[in-house]
């Protein structure tokens, strides 16, 4: 069977994320494949645990890195690797990129232990590699719009109600991140029309899978 799809998705909140996670779900739903959807921190029962405490306790930073980590573990043992190994796509908002620029820009922890951290747990026995989503979509959105975008939100968990300037060092951590790895990034603007927005996922998307259809065998 081949090997399914894994799309993360990743941004500030009020970046636009979620309204586009649906609708790339609804693309490939339309195509007869297999769609999970899920989240980070998250995704499992005591990863969703986690999730709770790293979102309202207050910590160490490197007790919230190794949290991270904790969940992001229980998450790809327990439906990641399932569902791809079933050849299902995987749709994640938020994956290990959003580690690198919470903890390490937002919250300025060491870039080379979050390193660390990610071949500890993304090297999978048995695989090539280490697992990274196929395609990470990242809405780039300036801070102060994001924060416009939140007035009437949800009451803010303790990463929301930081200041501007903390966004910006994240924004920063992605930006490093994206520049690490080029070829698995789509910067989007998110600071356009949602319908601009979504036909550059669109787009982003169909090369990627493109992409993956040039490499099968011809049968």
């Amino acid at each position: 069977m081949t090997r399914g799809l894994f799309f993360s998705f990743e941004g500030i909140d009020g970046a636009g994320k979620s309204t586009h996670i649906e609708g790339l779900a609804k693309l490939f739903r339309d195509q007869g494949r297999q769609v999970a959807l899920t989240r980070e921190p998250g995704g499992t029962p005591l990863s969703e645990k986690l999730r709770e405490l790293v979102l309202h306790e207050a910590m160490d930073p490197l007790t919230e890195a190794l949290l991270m980590f904790a969940a992001r573990q229980e998450h790809i043992v327990q439906v990641i690797e399932p569902e791809l190994t079933r050849g299902n796509v995987v749709l994640c908002d938020r994956f290990t990129d959003a580690t690198f620029a919470y903890q390490g820009g937002g919250r300025g922890f060491e870039w080379q232990t979050l390193e660390i951290l990610e071949q500890l747990v993304q090297r999978r026995p048995g695989h090539a590699g280490m697992l990274q989503p196929d395609l990470t979509i990242w809405f780039d959105l300036p801070p102060s719009v994001a924060a416009e975008r939140l007035v009437q939100a949800r009451v803010p968990d303790k990463f929301e109600a930081q200041p501007v300037a903390f966004f910006e060092q994240v924004r920063s951590g992605y930006a490093k991140r994206c520049a690490q790895s080029p070829t698995r990034f789509a910067q989007i603007n998110a600071n356009q029309t949602r319908e601009a927005v979504w036909l550059a996922v669109e787009a982003a998307v169909l090369s990627v899978l493109a992409a993956r259809q040039a490499q099968e065998p011809a049968t």
